[in-house]
């Protein structure tokens, strides 16, 4: 780039020859002396060496020559000023370019070095030339850089040092000489030719500004060097580094058309504030939906906090996507676990609630909380310090009371848990390596609409996707997988968990969850999980058996199909209801839909089932569950069945049953076969009035025989001497202690065979 070639900018002062009038003997401005009335200088009309020329004799400490025409500063060019010069006679002075830096009010730019270094004259005759690059960048071989303020300048030279000597000038040349920084046709723009220091302190932001607006189509270019941005900038134009950048927490920083991780991450020199600047960029003022990480790994060595990255992100509700990557933890101890504990006071009344909470400023929001009474994945929702209290993500169990509770925050490598509402964010493709040192993600307090879609959650501490409040409603969960931490742990010993929510309309669809605590714990209804295969087996010859799935609604309208449940069980109780115990308002247990499924264990314990209802108070009945098509198969060791009732905190009331389906599904290695309706055969071979069949284990949680639906003879009724006589018996239910027998009543003694079909509930 020449801009006497392409902008037709004339910056060749003319000859001393045609006149001293367009010189001047000061700074250069208007009205400033001019040449043309001193005394001590004079045209020489015919120099041996430099023909025409100017000579002066100098008789003041600092004899000035400055060309009165306005040279403009232009960023991206480059002048060189140059003069030949010699001494004639007397004292010997000194030589420099000089300049006048002038802004747009026509004010000198003080702050800007505006002389070269001097030379001295050698001796008398002696041809020397002086020279300086002066230019907008602070770029190496610039004499006098002068930044982006100065506009134009009168350029010239310097005499210093002893008066009373003569000296001799050519003439003062005006060069561009950028062509010398930048090679000929380049579509990058350097941000040093627009004033960019990099000195890691100046702040370069109106610099990176005048880079972009120059860039026309091209790209930018950040050299070696630290460049402070002081307040946030939006970049147009591709960029690339060199260098790096530093700015404040606040501070965005957008890079428009270079929007993706690598390019964050050589902005600012470290993957995790990379990642830090890029997220907050996302969830800025952006014209990008997705952040893609571009296939990188990234290093993370602290939790992102999301709030944190980007102060005042609230009520966010435009879809943002982060694809294309794997974040890997970093061991270290910004991933340690905080463990506090604290007593405090529960009442059924306010049922989210915690008052009277020593120490409160310590707990921190996102901790989740243990105790007598306390479900599972209940979590510190919100605290207020000056109140002492604590919002719960769920009520307890355990009835009002004062006690001691401990509180243990998890570290996870994303963690939206202080934006109190933000919703579409998607994570596409991510690998989530925590490498047993960090967590997952944690959700917002509120939201939702959250989607893993095809991520990998690669051995979390403690918990892969966590919500503590709201922030799960809507979340898809697709096509991932998930491996513990602890898989080479016992069952029992296993304390990790993958997901859990406390909101409704939860999709979890065609995952793979690898030996965890429990694969997900599910409050809030309207759930379909379908598709997936969840295994939580382990190397004991007979292995106790955890709850892969745990749902802690009572009635949730779930509906579990399709899935593959290996070595685990499908867990339903009510550990989040403030009053576990039915007291006749309300919904018992139901709405729930198990079809379709594989249901597979080996080398386990006899008493171990598929599906455990666990009440945490009496009177809870069943009101509504389907339990068809699925197949379910014990190897190596027989369990006695496939369902059944933990009375640790309470049983059920059988006498409510109500709507009640088990058809339809294969049982291999199962003790007792169950279904409802159940069908029986009788054989009576003594003659009696009364049959009373012996108790029933086929009928689902070893319920009462409630209602017999039909009496079918396969064989003739007969008296005790054989002949056959014609009778039809009433049926007697709930017989027995246990009531779980049948008896038929004849008109007379009669034996022979039936078959019976049966309920355990009532259908109405």
């Amino acid at each position: 780039m020449n801009i006497a070639i392409t902008d037709g900018l004339q910056l060749m002062p003319p000859a001393f020859g045609a006149g001293l009038s367009v010189w001047s003997s000061e700074d250069g401005t208007p009205g400033s002396e001019s040449w043309s009335q001193a005394t001590n200088a004079a045209i020489v009309p015919a120099d041996q060496d430099f023909g025409r020329c100017l000579e002066i004799y100098k008789t003041s400490t600092t004899t000035r020559i400055r060309f009165r025409g306005e040279t403009p500063m232009i960023p991206g060019v480059y002048l060189r000023v140059s003069a030949r010069l010699k001494a004639m006679a007397g004292a010997l002075p000194n030589a420099r370019i000089a300049a006048f830096a002038g802004d747009s009010q026509r004010n000198n730019v003080s702050n800007v070095p505006q002389a070269a270094q001097a030379v001295a004259l050698p001796n008398y005759g002696e041809i020397i030339e002086i020279s300086a690059i002066i230019g907008v960048g602070a770029r190496n071989g610039v004499d006098l850089s002068w930044g982006t303020v100065p506009i134009y300048g009168h350029f010239g030279l310097d005499l210093t040092g002893p008066n009373g000597g003569s000296v001799r000038i050519e003439s003062i040349r005006i060069e561009d000489v950028t062509s010398a920084f930048i090679p000929e046709l380049i579509d990058w723009v350097d941000v040093r030719d627009y004033g960019a220091v990099g000195d890691g302190v100046t702040n370069d932001h109106a610099a990176f500004a005048a880079a972009d607006s120059a860039s026309r189509g091209g790209g930018i270019l950040v050299p070696e060097g630290n460049f402070f941005i002081g307040n946030s900038i939006s970049i147009n134009a591709p960029i690339r580094f060199t260098g790096k950048l530093t700015a404040p927490t606040a501070v965005r920083v957008v890079f428009l058309h270079s929007f993706d991780f690598p390019t964050y991450a050589d902005a600012f020199g470290d993957e995790t504030l990379g990642l830090k600047k890029a997220l907050q960029a996302l969830f800025g003022f952006t014209d990008h939906v997705t952040l893609d990480l571009c296939g990188r790994r990234i290093e993370l060595t602290e939790p992102i906090i999301v709030n944190e990255v980007a102060p005042g992100l609230q009520n966010f509700f435009t879809r943002r996507n982060i694809a294309n990557g794997e974040i890997r933890a970093v061991e270290g101890p910004a991933w340690d676990t905080r463990s506090v504990s604290s007593q405090g006071t529960y009442d059924i009344a306010d049922s989210e609630t915690l008052t009277n909470v020593g120490n409160v400023a310590a707990i921190e929001i996102g901790s989740r909380v243990q105790g007598s009474g306390v479900g599972r994945e209940v979590y510190v929702r919100d605290r207020n310090i000056s109140q002492r209290t604590i919002t719960l993500s769920q009520p307890l169990h355990g009835g009002s009371g004062t006690r001691s509770y401990s509180f243990h925050r998890y570290r996870y490598m994303i963690d939206f848990s202080l934006v109190s509402s933000i919703q579409r964010v998607s994570f596409l493709d991510v690998v989530f390596n925590a490498d047993r040192h960090a967590s997952g993600v944690m959700l917002p307090r509120d939201g939702g609409l959250f989607a893993f879609r095809d991520c990998m959650f690669e051995e979390p501490k403690d918990r892969a996707i966590t919500s503590i409040g709201r922030g799960c409603q809507g979340l898809q969960v697709d096509q991932c997988d998930f491996r513990s931490s602890e898989g080479s742990l016992l069952a029992q010993q296993r304390t990790a968990v993958g997901i859990n929510v406390n909101a409704n309309d939860v999709k979890i669809r065609n995952n793979r969850f690898v030996r965890f605590a429990h694969f997900m714990v599910a409050h809030g209804g309207g759930h379909i999980i379908t598709g997936n295969h969840w295994f939580q087996g382990d190397s004991a010859e007979e292995g106790l058996r955890t709850a892969g799935l745990v749902l802690t609604l009572v009635n949730p309208m779930i509906t579990i199909s399709g899935n593959y449940v290996d070595n685990a069980s499908i867990e339903w109780t009510n550990e989040h209801s403030v009053d576990p115990t039915f007291t006749g308002g309300g919904f018992s247990f139901g709405g729930l839909t198990i079809t379709n499924n594989s249901f597979l264990c080996d080398h386990t314990v006899p008493w171990f089932s598929w599906l455990v209802i666990k009440p945490f108070g009496g009177g809870q009945f069943i009101h509504g569950l389907n339990v068809s098509g699925n197949v379910f198969k014990s190897l190596y060791n027989k369990i006695d069945r496939i369902e059944r009732v933990d009375t640790s905190f309470g049983d059920l009331n059988y006498n409510r049953m109500r709507n009640v389906h088990f058809s339809g599904n294969s049982l291999v290695g199962v003790t007792n076969f169950v279904q409802n309706p159940l069908t029986i055969t009788h054989m009576q071979s003594t003659a009696s009035k009364t049959w009373t069949l012996p108790a029933l284990d086929g009928l689902p949680f070893q319920s009462w025989a409630k209602n017999a639906k039909s009496v079918l003879l396969t064989s003739p009724l007969t008296l005790a001497g054989g002949a056959q006589v014609q009778d039809t018996p009433w049926v007697e239910t709930e017989v027995g202690a246990a009531k779980r027998q049948l008896r038929l009543n004849w008109g007379q003694a009669v034996k022979g065979r039936v078959v019976v079909q049966l309920r355990m509930d009532d259908l109405d």
